[in-house]
């Protein structure tokens, strides 16, 4: 589903600069329309507002709102990686998917490890019992590929058209909050997590709406989320495109045997690659998988896809010799699960 063709210069303008940093005002279209119009986008409030909604509707959008960083909020997730003989793919597959714990499950094209899922759990204790579970009832060994080291998570899918740098962040708008040390939630904080974790209401007033669905002051959400952004638990606020509706349908999982010694140097370097959408550090697993960096990239055609991996591989090379066994790229072929990270069991076990 690409619906691109369907939007317009000030629907591209946007989508390309509300991927991240919208105003957490009480009213945030209008300091967002006027950052519009000052990049000779001419637009008001009331048009944005309907623009964003129907983005909405349509699916452009996954959602409207904050991006909730689960690891900051509570548990754990991990990425597990397994084989699953072809001929029982779709049985293994059911069988992996019908753990609640499974948020996302991916085939992807590799000689052996050919599905990739994550396992989201209120305590990093659980993740040992579901993959003994999945294990048993497969028969299939699971290799867990816990994240090591984050060098970036920002997915930002630009187009053609206005902003096309989507450079656009008003988060400095609102109070000025300062960031506190603790990581444990009170029951409000809880309850403002799970009332955002699907969007903000396409409204004038969105966090007014949270506040009176959660039976809060509109002060104490809008202060509360600014100190979440600034605390990381939200990892940004914006417009959060659908990538697949906006035509970024190859995705390309790129694997680096880095040496250790390079990976705090790499890394950094290959996360300022713009299209680098996911960079991780994780462990090896001797024997059957000897990768331990992780670069995700996404691109609209295989092409641009199989460019921007080649990208990546001459930045790699600036640091080491890199031979043909030292790296891959997983292309992912189909999804077989995606769901949400059940951030209620995780921020409620997270609370004080």
């Amino acid at each position: 589903m690409n619906t691109t063709e369907g939007l317009d210069r000030i629907d591209r303008a946007i989508l390309n600069a509300f991927q991240g940093g919208f105003p957490v005002v009480e009213r945030p279209f209008e300091p967002a329309a006027a950052a519009l119009r000052e990049r000779g986008v001419d637009v008001t409030s009331e048009e944005l507002l309907d623009r964003v909604r129907r983005m909405d509707e349509e699916g452009v959008l996954s959602r409207f709102g904050a991006l909730v960083n689960a690891q900051e909020i509570g548990g754990t997730a991990t990425l597990v990686a397994m084989h699953a003989p072809e001929e029982r793919f779709d049985e293994v597959a059911e069988q992996v998917n019908a753990h609640r714990e499974v948020a996302h499950n991916y085939e992807r094209e590799h000689p052996h490890l050919n599905m990739w899922f994550v396992v989201s759990v209120a305590d990093e204790s659980e993740v040992e019992r579901v993959l003994a579970d999945i294990e048993a009832e497969t028969g299939q060994p699971t290799y867990n590929l816990p994240k090591v080291r984050e060098f970036r998570v920002e997915a930002k899918f630009l187009l053609d058209g206005p902003v096309p740098e989507g450079d656009v962040d008003l988060s400095d708008h609102g109070p000025d909050v300062e960031p506190t040390d603790e990581t444990a939630l009170t029951p409000a904080e809880r309850d403002l997590v799970l009332e955002i974790q699907g969007g903000l209401p396409v409204t004038a007033t969105p966090y007014a709406d949270v506040a009176a669905a959660i039976g809060q002051d509109v002060e104490w959400v809008v202060r509360t989320l600014k100190r979440f952004d600034r605390e990381g638990k939200i990892r940004r606020v914006g417009v959060i495109p659908n990538h697949y509706a906006l035509g970024y349908t190859e995705n390309g999982m790129t694997v680096w045997n880095v040496p250790d010694e390079l990976v705090e140097e790499v890394g950094p370097a290959i996360a300022s690659l713009d299209f680098v959408t996911h960079c991780y550090q994780r462990p090896r697993h001797e024997g059957v998988w000897p990768y331990n960096f992780f670069a995700m990239t996404h691109g609209r055609t295989e092409a641009e896809s199989r460019e921007r991996v080649e990208q990546v591989r001459e930045r790699m090379s600036e640091f080491w010799d890199v031979g043909d066994e030292d790296w891959d790229t997983l292309f992912s072929t189909r999804i077989l699960k995606k769901t949400g990270i059940r951030l209620d069991e995780r921020a409620s076990a997270n609370t004080r």
